[in-house]
């Protein structure tokens, strides 16, 4: 009889738009007791970040490790940025097809968005939107880069009666449902981890809430944080209170923390099903970003703040992950080699920072920094390079027309970004540093060169 494979499962859960204070002990006034308990007994990553706050940059960095013009995803993936070829480009390793290879049964469920709409995607998935985009689109088998079991949609906003593609499903043959999204993927999860035979696996579970729209939340969650001010919800000093910011954050913030207390309900139940079932297993609970929620007077992401770059990351594993808090900073970059190293498989060909050995407690330190991007757009010439540490951040912008300007934030005098000090000692220091890392990685950004000659380089 054959011994059972004691390699771990692994299961990644990304909720789209979950910033960090929301699992913060003194962060956002939302109950997420599900994720507490599995941050008591797991690992939590206190700088885990996003190099590039919007959906499908982050998420192809995170399967790939691979930059954002490498893997070809640079904007958002939609019918417009498709013209321009932005798209999850063809035969790229993920994680999850080196898994695959090694005997792993692997899956995918819930929003994907990383596939170029086709001219049928209009009809027959979600549709075009007001802003002339069509941005969801069925992703042929041959580009599922790893994942087998396939349960997944491109980009459809409909959180109460969402849609689907099987593993064997044309694009015509959508499945429909009536249920809140989250509930249902988990639903779809429990049942593709009840049904594993001996070998290992690797599921990604990809929830669209708390994304906007905001309001597509059960009544059972909204009723929590219904009636409540402005003031009690929007606790981070940087929100300006008494605007007309602040006030429409304010009734977001009530469907938003609704939104991350179901999922957090939801996340309770999959922990629940990998505790009974005995198996050795890797649950990663992230998000692809944050959102500003009223912070600096902005309400959404795409921005170098840290409301909208900080992940929670929490990875619990018990036997394999001591509980504490890791210091060491994890970009979009680094979670494919880190996936790959929890799970003890060969994570060198992939070019970011495997952290593994930091979340299993064997390396100390290793704070380093993570490079953010932001690309220009059709809407806006302008792109972005910067630098955050632990300690500081600096944010470079180039306008074609307007030139350079910097920020510097001092993330330990000044943790809310309320001064910026680009002439600082440490500003200095970071911006070479940042020089340094796009002329390691051959990244040919505009800018470069004025930040070069502002900084003396």
């Amino acid at each position: 009889m054959n011994e059972p494979d004691a390699r771990p499962n692994i299961l990644v859960v990304m909720a789209d738009q979950f910033r960090a204070a929301a699992i913060e002990p003194g962060g956002d006034p939302v109950a997420t007791p599900h994720l507490d308990r599995l941050a008591a007994a797991g690992c939590v990553m206190s700088q885990a970040v996003s190099s590039y706050p919007v959906c499908s940059p982050h998420r192809a960095m995170f399967l790939t490790g691979l930059r954002p013009e490498q893997n070809g995803v640079t904007l958002n993936v939609h019918s417009e940025s498709a013209e321009d070829g932005v798209g999850l480009r063809d035969g790229l390793p993920t994680w999850a097809s080196v898994l695959r290879d090694a005997g792993y049964r692997t899956g995918y469920i819930g929003k994907w968005h990383l596939e170029p709409p086709a001219p049928d995607d209009e009809r027959f998935g979600e549709g075009r939107r007001d802003d002339g985009k069509v941005w969801d689109a069925w992703s042929p088998p041959e580009r599922r880069f790893g994942f087998d079991f396939w349960y997944s949609y491109g980009a459809a906003d409909r959180h109460l009666a969402p849609h689907y593609w099987t593993a064997d499903a044309g694009r015509e043959a959508r499945i429909d449902v009536d249920a809140w999204s989250a509930e249902h993927e988990v639903d779809v999860a429990l049942e593709f981890l009840a049904s594993q035979g001996e070998e290992p696996s690797a599921l990604m579970v990809s929830l669209n809430p708390p994304h906007q729209p905001f309001d597509q939340v059960p009544e059972r969650y909204r009723r929590l944080y219904a009636g409540r001010t402005a003031e009690a919800l929007l606790v981070r000093p940087n929100v300006p209170h008494g605007t007309a910011i602040a006030d429409e954050a304010a009734v977001i913030a009530r469907d938003y923390f609704a939104a991350i207390t179901g999922v957090d309900e939801q996340i309770g139940r999959l922990a629940d099903a990998v505790e009974a079932s005995g198996r050795p297993t890797v649950l990663l609970f992230t998000a692809d970003h944050g959102m500003q929620l009223g912070s600096h007077g902005l309400l959404y992401k795409n921005v170098a703040h840290e409301e909208s770059v900080r992940l929670p990351l929490i990875v619990h594993a018990p036997g394999i992950v001591p509980p504490g808090v890791c210091h060491a900073t994890i970009s979009s970059l680094d979670f494919a080699p880190t996936i790959l190293g929890l799970a003890g498989a060969d994570a060198r060909a992939f070019p970011g920072r495997d952290r593994s050995p930091h979340v299993r407690g064997e390396v100390d330190g290793g704070a380093a920094a993570a490079v953010y991007y932001r690309y220009a757009s059709r809407s806006d010439p302008s792109s972005a390079r910067g630098l955050r540490g632990p300690d500081g951040k600096l944010i470079a912008t180039w306008h074609p027309e307007r030139g350079l300007a910097v920020e510097f934030f001092d993330l330990v005098a000044d943790p809310y970004e309320m001064r910026s000090s680009a002439d600082a000692p440490a500003a200095a220091d970071l911006a070479r540093a940042l020089l340094a890392e796009l002329a390691a990685g051959g990244d040919a950004w505009a800018g470069r060169a004025a930040l070069a000659a502002m900084y003396g380089d």
